[in-house]
């Protein structure tokens, strides 16, 4: 039998504030109580002046994405090695339905997972939704866990589909207990936008962000909002970046629509201000959406107070800034040439929990429930994993982080843990650092000492999800 003793932490939930003691047997939590008595041969872990937080939940990564032109750099155990370093426990990554059907891009999900060090699920992207398609989203539902479906209304050719497309899915995941995520931007326009910048002989970086125009994710967003209203179904809307689209979703949930939706720490942190540096170096920041100027900044902060936004996650879509170590194939030097080569995405994964502690709760006054709920809770609620992850609570898997809220340090490349040869908070210094992380029950971090392994990650099978 495997036991454990934290002692003497601050235990924040989404909802509670004390200080206890908790029990850990065979990885999930047994017990709760002040001064528990155990035995001298049981591991005790001292959390005097650290928080005890529940394990983090990213309900938004891309690891091992093969897109042809390019692949993501982190792997499923770097990347979740990477995740845990940063206090989170559990992530659900994008599967890729690809050329091939739903159950069979799983079962290659599945093979590439295997290697995970820390807990995950997954989501289903669909980019062919046929009467197959339909079918199929009922059995990995039902007999898979996989409740939430990505579409997309950006990239035409690749990734988009078409209206009544996504009203059969929202009707399929309403009937079956389940939820699509949507990636919301008007994509064909973009597209006019983009073939006009190059023709222009506009090819820098910066001109990433001058083609994806807010007002084209807000009309997005207020689309998929009415065909989920007529469906009667919830949506998620994935890396909500503009004030525009917020108002939408914030209109929405006024009307008691079930529209819930995330942000990401870069929109929240980073401004466009950054596609103004020389060079190339603006590539680190091509992320879709883009980075917005400050006013969109704000309207976000004010969101997550106002409950108008539920979740932060990363959107971990990692690619190298340089071509070595790992190759052209991972890198955005491939887009050296025009913006519009570049792969879109960055690297996130490990800096969440201290960034939203230290610009949140430190810079913004907000509470450690609401920190907790916004990083673990809800995300899990929303998704189908709660009360197994989320939470501590007796019962629940023992995913805890040890928290000092005290430590300061600087943010750099060189101290992260993926694969990626960069950050996009390169020298930023935050107050609050993970120290300790269990993964139920398991020690698998411990300061810089990594005592975790590849593989020893769970696949977690999810309930329903949309609703919380």
């Amino acid at each position: 039998m495997d036991v454990k003793l934290i002692r003497n932490g601050r235990v924040i939930t989404g909802v509670d504030d004390y200080e206890a003691d908790i029990l850990i047997r065979d990885g999930r939590i047994h017990t709760i109580g002040k001064s528990i008595d155990v035995s001298d041969d049981v591991e005790v872990h001292d959390a005097t002046n650290l928080m005890v937080l529940p394990g983090g939940v990213d309900v938004h990564t891309h690891l091992e994405w093969d897109f042809g032109f390019a692949k993501t750099a982190d792997n499923f155990e770097s990347g979740t090695k990477s995740a845990a370093f940063g206090g989170t426990t559990t992530l659900v990554d994008f599967c890729n339905q690809g050329d091939t059907s739903p159950l069979a891009a799983l079962e290659g999900w599945h093979g590439r997972a295997s290697k995970a060090c820390i807990d995950v699920a997954a989501h289903m992207i669909l980019n062919n939704v046929d009467t197959e398609v339909l079918n199929q989203m009922r059995s990995l539902i039902h007999d898979e866990g996989v409740s939430t479906f990505k579409l997309f209304t950006a990239y035409p050719g690749v990734f988009m589909v078409d209206d009544a497309s996504l009203f059969r899915a929202m009707r399929v995941a309403r009937d079956n207990n389940g939820m699509v995520c949507i990636h919301a931007e008007n994509g064909p326009v973009i597209e006019v936008l983009i073939q006009e910048a190059v023709e222009a002989g506009h090819t820098g970086p910066k001109y990433h962000e001058v083609t994806r125009p807010s007002i084209l994710e807000g009309e997005a967003v207020q689309r998929v909002i009415t065909l989920a209203e007529f469906a009667e179904a919830p949506i998620y809307i994935v890396h909500l970046s503009a004030a525009e689209s917020l108002k939408a979703v914030a209109g929405a949930r006024d009307r008691g629509i079930p529209v819930y939706a995330e942000t990401c720490p870069h929109y929240l942190f980073l401004t466009k201000e950054e596609y103004e540096r020389p060079g190339f170096e603006p590539a680190k920041y091509i992320m879709t959406p883009p980075l917005r100027d400050r006013c969109h900044q704000d309207a976000l902060w004010r969101g997550l107070k106002t409950d108008d936004l539920q979740v932060i996650s990363t959107d971990h879509c990692p690619f190298c800034f340089h071509e070595q170590p790992l190759g052209m194939i991972y890198s955005k030097q491939q887009g050296i040439d025009g913006f519009n080569k570049v792969p879109n995405g960055a690297p996130g994964v490990e800096t969440r929990l201290p960034l939203v502690f230290d610009g949140g709760v430190l810079g913004k006054d907000m509470s450690l429930n609401r920190f907790v709920q916004l990083t673990s809770t809800i995300p899990a609620k929303l998704f189908g994993l709660f009360p197994r992850k989320g939470t501590i609570a007796v019962g629940s898997d023992a995913d805890i982080v040890l928290f000092d809220p005290n430590e300061s340090w600087t943010i750099k490349a060189d101290n992260q843990h993926g694969q990626v040869d960069y950050t996009l908070y390169e020298g930023r210094e935050v107050t609050g650092r993970v120290k300790k992380v269990f993964l139920r029950g398991s020690m698998v971090v411990d300061g810089e000492e990594w005592h975790g392994a590849a593989g020893m990650g769970q696949y977690v099978r999810r309930g329903e999800a949309g609703r919380v």
